[in-house]
């Protein structure tokens, strides 16, 4: 079969859609699919077009001997919900025009929400290549961005609904990263076909190139106690309560927490750790997806926070899979479905209520002085992830689906 993935996040930008729809392509061309991408010029999260790409319109190159289409995309670090919503929109449009580039025709487009509007593009796209629209949502969109603050105008949080509802009665089936999302879809469109296609983690994972002294390049000591934040450094994961707890610590402690990443919040959170002198907290600089896994491996522990809403009820941050599969334990301060798979179905770490900094100041001290409750959580969490969500039986249960 042949596979169109429309998305405006891809490789060699860095996060969780990247990383998940491109290992979506190589399981799908592992099993003898043909897979082509078209996605937007790499810019996040920077936000800010990468050097190979500036001044271009359109490129097609590959990456990991895919076919990858890259159409042009309005990029600003204003933050405002104009720049957003310019952003969006852009990449919109030029996929539309772009996808002429892509010769002949497909079985299915997967199309990748948020952006919601890229939807339009994929509808577009899906009647003039014969494909059948696969709407794969990794947010409820707009229900998260009125909840987050991000869009309080009515009546455009009317239309947006009036597009989300549109779209899912187009679509030959619908996708959802998480099953809370599944369910809030199917009870709104129980006709529909709704699929769960969760995250997961690459065979590879088990096998990757590992650096050597990872502790000593980063100047930090062998005995130090390392619990890890990796990811987006944005206003959704509520950073400030690893700030808070490194406060609490006491000083005979060796717990250091460590934020690697990149995000909207990364210079104000640093600011803080300055102006306060908080000596616990160390920030890293983004690296490659190759070098992440190294990281992972040299640390005790991984921590995963989101702030405390009832919209992360239903959420299951990406970063959960690789730190499990490389038996790292999880400080877990997402409640609902997250802790329920990885906490108490997988009894894979422990969980912190959600803004919590008391709390999680006290359970990392716990792990710092329980190594045989590290090892064996870390031990859980892996064997978890190896029997539920290989990426693999996942792409092959999704085929099957569609078939």
């Amino acid at each position: 079969m042949r596979f169109l993935i429309l998305t405006q996040y891809y490789p060699p930008e860095t996060g969780a859609p990247q990383n998940r729809l491109s290992g979506l392509a190589r399981e799908l061309k592992q099993m003898g699919h043909e897979v082509v991408v078209l996605t937007a010029m790499p810019n996040y999260p920077a936000m800010q077009i990468h050097a190979d790409y500036i001044g271009k319109k359109y490129v097609c190159d590959e990456f990991e001997n895919i076919p990858v289409h890259r159409a042009w995309i309005y990029v600003s670090k204003n933050r405002s919900v104009v720049s957003r919503l310019m952003n969006y929109f852009s990449f919109t449009f030029s996929s539309m025009y772009y996808a002429s580039k892509i010769k002949g025709n497909f079985d299915y487009l997967m199309v990748e929400s948020p952006p919601l509007f890229l939807g339009i593009s994929a509808w577009w796209i899906s009647k003039r290549k014969k494909a059948k629209m696969v709407f794969n949502v990794s947010d409820l969109w707009p229900e998260s961005a009125e909840k987050l603050g991000v869009i309080t105008n009515k009546l455009f949080l009317k239309l947006a609904t009036i597009l989300e509802e549109w779209l899912y009665k187009k679509s030959f089936m619908v996708t959802g990263q998480t099953q809370g999302i599944v369910q809030n879809i199917k009870s709104r469109f129980p006709d529909k076909k709704v699929h769960w296609l969760p995250n997961g983690v690459d065979e590879s994972i088990f096998s990757f190139k590992k650096q050597d002294n990872v502790r000593q390049q980063l100047q930090l000591a062998q005995d130090d106690f390392l619990i890890m934040y990796a990811g987006i450094i944005g206003l959704a994961q509520g950073l400030d309560v690893i700030l808070d707890a490194a406060i609490l610590l006491p000083a005979e402690s060796k717990i250091v927490y460590l934020l690697l990443g990149d995000g909207p919040e990364k210079s104000r959170l640093m600011q803080r750790v300055n102006d306060e002198n908080i000596t616990r907290v160390k920030f890293l600089e983004l690296v490659s997806r190759e070098v992440v896994p190294s990281y992972v491996d040299a640390v005790d522990v991984a921590v995963i926070p989101l702030k405390k809403m009832d919209l992360f009820l239903g959420a299951i941050p990406s970063k959960i899979f690789e730190n499990l599969a490389l038996a790292k334990p999880l400080l877990l301060s997402v409640d609902g479905e997250a802790r329920r798979l990885f906490i108490d179905e997988g009894n894979a770490g422990l969980f912190i209520e959600p803004e919590n900094s008391q709390m999680l100041a006290e359970k990392s001290l716990y792990l710092e002085a329980n190594p045989d409750v590290v090892k064996t959580m870390g031990a859980n969490g892996q064997s978890y992830v190896q029997k539920f969500f290989m990426r693999k039986k996942i792409t092959a249960d999704w085929v099957s689906t569609l078939n």
